[in-house]
């Protein structure tokens, strides 16, 4: 299946066999991290192979991230484009960021200085990555920064912007850290999302975070989302048109019933804001 649309949840360990049990009707696709599944036994596989028997499957990596210094590796790539065809994944996308240097991994998502010369990074392992996987929908997602480098020679948008035109490829549009950059870095979130071609726009993200007793925002994965983040949303769609969302939640697990919730509440916001456009 590769009908991706409406609102998903990402497929973690932590509740997968509660979600497997229960096949919700409310969540109508999901996403992996190819990671997980790739070249590996046990429930990983199995949990995955049950999922796909309901639920249509989209992909989005963690440790590709588009601005790593070296090529990526053959052996990465070769099983990355196995899976890929195995779920049928519509599109896959991984970071603008990286996250090792010379195989040790920082266990976090590192934005570049918004430059020119990254961006002729950015662009030269995205279509490095288009061709090893042989996937056309290849997209980046904008990740959370909390410092805004004094190298940078534009703004965030504008660099996305950038390498979207010069890559020619897709985006996961991540709502949330759209949100949590513009409180902590003070700009206007819609004015950000109001400069992204809708066509470009394959998927959403939107997810909870923490937000510290100084009010500076960490993104975590692990909260509710904040009802800013779902007002965000709602704009975002209204202006951009049905495209999936999905529900991320990597940390402070909780029932798949409570979980339900948040799914339902995405799920009327996304069948109000694309009301006619579908």
């Amino acid at each position: 299946m590769s009908d991706v649309n409406g609102v998903g949840i990402g497929l973690r360990m932590e509740m997968a066999k509660e979600l497997l049990e229960k096949k919700p009707a409310e969540v109508k696709w999901l996403e992996i991290h190819p990671e997980n599944y790739m070249n590996r036994g046990g429930r990983f596989p199995t949990a995955l192979k049950q999922a796909m028997e309901k639920w249509p499957i989209a992909t989005h990596g963690l440790t590709m991230c588009y601005g790593r210094a070296e090529p990526f590796a053959e052996e990465y790539t070769t099983q990355l484009k196995q899976l890929l065809s195995d779920v049928q994944s519509p599109w896959h996308s991984d970071h603008l960021c990286f996250s090792d240097v010379d195989g040790v991994f920082a266990h976090d998502l590192l934005p570049l200085p918004f430059t020119e010369e990254a961006a002729k990074l950015y662009t030269r392992r995205i279509i490095e990555a288009r061709d090893a996987t042989g996937c056309e929908n290849l997209a980046f997602e904008n990740v959370s920064y909390y410092a805004e480098s004094p190298d940078s020679e534009s703004d965030e948008v504008t660099f996305c912007l950038e390498v979207l035109e010069a890559a020619d490829c897709k985006m996961l549009l991540d709502v949330n850290n759209v949100y949590v950059n513009a409180k902590n870095l003070g700009f206007d979130p819609r004015k950000w999302i109001d400069q992204i071609p809708a066509e470009r726009v394959v998927q959403i993200h939107v997810a909870g975070h923490l937000v510290r007793h100084d009010g500076f925002r960490i993104d975590t994965h692990g909260e509710d989302i904040c009802d800013d983040v779902y007002d965000l949303l709602d704009y975002t769609l209204r202006r951009i048109g049905p495209k999936p969302v999905l529900l991320e939640r990597d940390g402070n697990f909780i029932p798949v019933d409570e979980l339900l919730e948040q799914v339902r509440r995405l799920s009327e916001i996304y069948d109000r804001a694309t009301e006619g456009a579908r």
